[in-house]
Parts: C-alpha cells; structure tokens; sequence
C-alpha cells in the first residue's frame, strides 16, 4: 500500500491592505510551488498591498525546497515593498530558520524608505550572512577523513 503525503492546502483571504494565506501540510519539492504561484499572484494583483501574512501554524514538514520558496517570496515581497510576516510559526519551523541562519531575515522590521535595489531582490543580507558563515563553518572544519588532518 502506498501512503501519499499530506497535500498542501492553502487558504486566502484578502483584505484592503493584507493577504493572508494560511498554510496546511508539508512544505516540499512536491508542493512549494503552489505557496510561491498564489503569493505571486497576489503581490501582482495587488499594487496597494502593503502585508503578506503567511499563517504557518498548520505546516508540516519542510524541506529545502520550501525553505527556498520561502526566501523566494520573501525576495518578490521586498521588491513589491510589502511587508512580509510568517506568522504562528511552528516550532520545527523556527529552527529551520535559525539552523539555516535565515530567521532574522523574515523577522527583522524592513527599512523604510529605502528603495528596492536590483541586488535587494537577487539576495538579502541575511541570507548573505548565512551563506558565509555556512562557508566559514565548513572551511574551519575537518578537510580529510579524520579530525587530525
């Protein structure tokens, strides 16, 4: 017998100034997609938008590929200069984004006034940062097969 994954269900609702998009199953290659088409989607549609809420207390597993979705919608949220909120985080999700070095990056308040660059969208300081702290952890480390090479 095959057990399938839990399906991603995703739930909108649309205010004056906010999208909410709540946010049910896992989070994976299979399914990411879907959360990054209907979050672009809205920020398109809507050029007054000023907050993305994505409601993640009912997320399940995410994998590397949701974590970049994440990271993707947060780029496209920045450039449309909306506020982008993940909000009820799980736990499981929080050190997700703590391991990857990522959490400040969706929890930090946006600059005001600060116009969104072409390299704001290509890649957040945050991520950045984490990027070259992987990359110093990883060069500080072990390079042979045992601790004393």
């Amino acid at each position: 017998m095959t057990i399938l994954p839990p399906a991603l269900h995703l739930t909108t609702v649309e205010t004056r100034h906010a999208v909410r998009i709540e946010i049910a199953g896992d989070l994976d290659y299979d399914s990411a997609d879907r959360l990054l088409e209907e979050a672009t989607a809205r920020l398109s549609a809507r050029p007054g938008l000023e907050d993305l809420h994505l409601h993640c207390a009912g997320i399940g597993m995410v994998d590397s590929m949701g974590l970049s979705i994440l990271l993707m919608i947060g780029r496209r949220a920045n450039a449309a200069r909306v506020r982008l909120h993940l909000d009820d985080r799980p736990a499981q999700l929080d050190r997700l984004l703590e391991i990857t070095g990522t959490l400040e990056y969706f929890t930090a308040q946006p600059a005001t006034g600060a116009a969104a660059t072409q390299q704001d969208t290509a890649e957040s300081p945050a991520t950045a940062t984490a990027i070259t702290t992987t990359r110093r952890a990883r060069a500080s480390g072990p390079t042979g097969p045992d601790a004393t090479t």
